[in-house]
């Protein structure tokens, strides 16, 4: 057919040390507590690097003049679309620290927004007297609430591709 493999995108490695694709890190590791191996899908360092820069850049990008909405509603959309794509995985620790970043980065832009706000301000005034930010109609969304939904058993809800014959 007249195909080539490239050099740099082909990758022949054991599985041992793991290979990345399309975002997602796939590598065997030994259970603990037994003597098995398993393969495991979970977010690629890259991936986890590449979300915290956008919502780094979106934080940056939004201006301190703008409501907190404004901020809330695009880091939402980059956090939602990310973590229902990495939700099949073994995600929790990514999304843990996903979620855990976008709160210090928005905790930073208050911080930039309102100078001279001490900390028992911000809180009451941004988060209800709690730790979560949120604004007027949005609430900042946390990746780590988000559920895995790993090994989902379909059963009989496969269909088979040959007709019933016979029957």
């Amino acid at each position: 057919m007249g195909l080539s493999l490239s050099a740099e995108k082909t990758l022949i490695t054991h599985i041992e040390e793991g290979l990345d694709f399309l975002g997602w890190r796939i590598q065997r590791h030994h259970k603990r507590g037994t003597n098995r191996h398993y393969v495991y899908t979970y977010p690629s360092r890259n991936a986890v690097h590449t979300v915290t820069g956008k919502v780094k850049d979106q934080c940056r990008q939004t201006g301190p003049n703008l409501p907190l909405d404004v901020l809330l509603f695009n880091i939402n959309r980059m956090l939602r679309g990310w973590c229902t794509y990495f939700r099949p995985g073994v995600s929790s620790k990514a999304f843990n620290y996903v979620g855990h970043y976008a709160w210090g980065r928005v905790i930073r832009w208050l911080r930039r927004k309102h100078r001279k706000m001490n900390w028992k301000e911000l809180r009451r005034r941004y988060c209800g007297g709690r730790w979560w930010p949120s604004g007027e109609t949005v609430a900042l969304f946390n990746a780590g609430a988000v559920h895995t939904t790993r090994y989902r058993y379909r059963g009989a809800a496969i269909p088979a591709p040959w007709p019933l014959a016979g029957r």
